[in-house]
């Protein structure tokens, strides 16, 4: 287990790909919040969504995940572990009024991003600097703080 790459998997760099393309800006492999000791691949602090890119096996894909026969006993209740810890996860930030978006590793990156998209701008509150670039101040029309006209 060591071994498998837990975070910059090809899955999630696609995903911050397609994210990146669409205008949004985000933080990566954050605590939403600091009294939870779990991490989310991407996170959009302002309007509270926070993305979970998950594996078909590790995290048990109704669609595609695999039981191994070889200590099928050890993987069964470490992979039902993950389901549940998932599962508190999600109840724990939406208490705290956050989105949690789970993404499958076999979910189009580009259909992910659109959805992930749509939610992030519905979240978004005035003056939001997250989400879309053009509301960043670097797109800011007129001079900035530090320019002169």
């Amino acid at each position: 287990m060591s071994r498998q790459k837990s975070r910059n998997t090809q899955v999630e760099m696609a995903l911050r790909r397609a994210l990146h393309a669409a205008g949004l800006r985000y933080r990566v492999h954050r605590r939403p919040l600091k009294s939870v000791r779990r991490e989310a691949d991407v996170v959009f602090g302002p309007a509270k969504v926070a993305v979970f890119v998950d594996g078909c096996f590790w995290h048990g894909c109704p669609a595609h995940a695999t039981w191994p026969k070889n200590n099928a006993d050890f993987w069964r209740t470490k992979i039902e572990g993950n389901r549940r810890r998932d599962q508190d996860t999600d109840r724990r930030l939406a208490s705290a009024g956050w989105m949690s978006v789970r993404v499958w590793e076999h979910e189009d990156p580009v259909k992910a991003a659109a959805r992930v998209l749509a939610l992030v701008t519905a979240r978004r509150t005035p003056g939001d600097r997250s989400g879309r670039a053009e509301t960043s101040t670097a797109h800011r029309p007129g001079p900035g703080p530090n320019e002169v006209n």
